[in-house]
């Protein structure tokens, strides 16, 4: 298996050798690989589909070699056309046909279609199977960490590579929380006014060598029908597809509210709704503050439309998020930053009212611009803090989104071996009944967690659970550093009680 296959990198035209030659602004049409500019080089990319804007006609292109969060809408003049294009091979798409039509007919039989695509799992369905059908998150770490070179193993003591495991990600068929880089992601984010600097360049160089290790096929295949987004003082380019209607596809930029989150497809209407909108934060209660951020909790049916276009914003940014318009039995508890104009958005989770299976997040999030600071650690530590006050073992919704699970391994793992160190230094036995206890996990998040870690081991016919002295270096070390942390203390919250039409879907 190629790098590239192993790290989820596109390997453009890969298909076999295909005819060259001149093409012009006309003829390129879709399947073409061509010379197209990016970040100043260019760069060998393949045509996915073409879209008529109102700047002019734009190509969506997936480049070699780049992790395909970087695909990206290209205008005309980003095409060289001095260079030869590679056309689609048609013999190779005829032999697929034909073998469609022998797949969906039979001598003497009725003919019959066959279906390659599968309806996909409704959000509660997939929370009722993925207990019996999805493996657990640490199950695929420990097969595949030998495969995966361009994942950040959590023993790595590489400060940038453990800064990356914080956390970003979603609300639909699992916490998916995406936190990659402390500078603009892959799809990106710019600056504007006084918003803090980006580097574009380490980010890009990041995914190029590492992939997703959970995405959903059937959303990677949809093309991003969104190509940069206007939220509050920053531009954001969107990682993947998201259900916005169907005429902003048209726009070459959209502006979303930062506030109120309604979304406009110009600037004058936009100007015009800002003019207007005197909301300042989240449409819910206040249930906690500190000197860095804020928590507010939305019920979801009874602010509608502000959590719906929650979903549509965080879509941007999940690749398998499939909730977003059915939100009436979800609370949403969003972290805020405040300033003199308000509070702005920072990243949230969502949670089921009535979790039949106790998970404690069903999608969780932290936006680009805020990624790699910090903060979507503290998203995982107030799920768990809230799990605590309800007396209850907190997981989060599987499956996760890969920076999702990453980020909810390194939370894991610091948080045991802080456990494990206190045990160690009393000299006192401890059980993985009462590791969980103390940290509101549940059990099988634990032993998952001790065994990627090799800190479970048997001997003389018991087992036990052990701390490396590499980690126990690396704990020593982490405690000198000054981390932002939420104060339970701080948390004017009980758990609310629904009724049963609270609890279910808004149909």
């Amino acid at each position: 298996m190629s790098p590239a296959a192993v790290n989820g990198d596109a390997v453009v035209g890969s298909d076999g050798p295909r005819q060259k030659g001149k093409a012009t602004p006309d003829t390129i049409k879709v399947g073409c690989i061509a010379m197209v500019e990016k970040d100043g080089k260019p760069r060998r990319a393949e045509i996915l589909s073409i879209k008529e804007t109102k700047s002019g006609r734009q190509f969506y292109c997936n480049f070699d070699n780049f992790n395909k969060r970087l695909d990206e809408w290209v205008p005309l003049v980003r095409i060289d056309f001095d260079q030869d294009v590679e056309w689609p091979n048609p013999e190779k798409d005829k032999q697929k046909d034909g073998k469609t039509k022998k797949a969906s007919t039979a001598p003497g039989k009725k003919t019959q279609t066959v279906k390659k695509t599968q309806k996909r799992i409704g959000k509660r369905e997939q929370s009722v199977a993925s207990e019996g059908q999805t493996p657990h998150p640490w199950a695929e770490f420990v097969e595949s960490q030998s495969q995966r070179k361009g994942t950040p193993k959590v023993d790595d003591g590489d400060d940038k590579v453990m800064a990356s495991l914080d956390i970003s990600a979603t609300p639909g068929t699992g916490a998916d929380e995406m936190e990659v880089d402390e500078d603009e992601t892959p799809a990106g984010v710019a600056k504007r006014d006084r918003a803090p600097s980006f580097s574009r360049e380490e980010e890009i160089e990041k995914l190029r060598t590492s992939g997703s290790m959970t995405q959903n096929p059937a959303e990677i295949s949809r093309i991003r029908n969104i190509s940069k987004v206007e939220f509050g003082r920053y531009i954001l380019f969107p990682w993947y597809f998201s259900p916005y209607p169907e005429v902003f596809s048209q726009e070459d930029c959209i502006f979303i509210c930062e506030f109120c989150l309604s979304y406009y497809d110009d600037l004058k209407s936009f100007a015009r709704h800002r003019r207007k909108c005197t909301l300042q934060h989240p449409p819910g209660n206040e249930i906690y503050r500190d000197d860095y951020v804020s928590f507010f909790e939305i019920d979801g049916r009874r602010q509608r439309t502000w959590c719906r276009n929650l979903c549509l914003l965080s879509k941007m940014f999940l690749d398998h998020k499939t909730l977003y318009y059915d939100v009436d039995p979800f609370l949403f508890y969003v972290m805020t930053t405040r300033d003199e104009k308000g509070c702005h958005l920072i990243g949230y989770f969502s949670k089921e009212k009535e979790s039949a299976d106790g998970y404690n997040v069903a999608c969780i999030l932290t936006l680009p611009q805020y990624q790699r600071q910090g903060y979507g650690r503290l998203l995982i530590q107030f799920s768990y803090e809230l799990s605590r006050i309800e007396n209850k073992l907190g997981s989060p919704e599987k499956p996760l989104s890969d920076l999702g699970l990453l980020s909810y391994r390194q939370y894991w793992s610091e948080n045991i071996v802080d456990i494990l160190a206190g045990y160690n230094e009393r000299e006192e036995k401890c059980t993985i009944e009462g590791i969980a206890s103390q940290l509101a996990m549940t059990t099988q998040d634990v032993e998952h967690t001790l065994q990627a870690l090799k800190m479970q081991v048997y001997h003389k016919g018991e087992h036990k659970i052990v701390l490396p002295d590499n980690l126990l270096q690396k704990w020593e070390k982490a405690k000198l550093k000054q981390r932002r942390i939420i104060d339970p203390e701080r948390i004017q919250w009980k758990p609310p009680v629904f009724t049963a039409s609270n609890r279910t879907w808004g149909w």
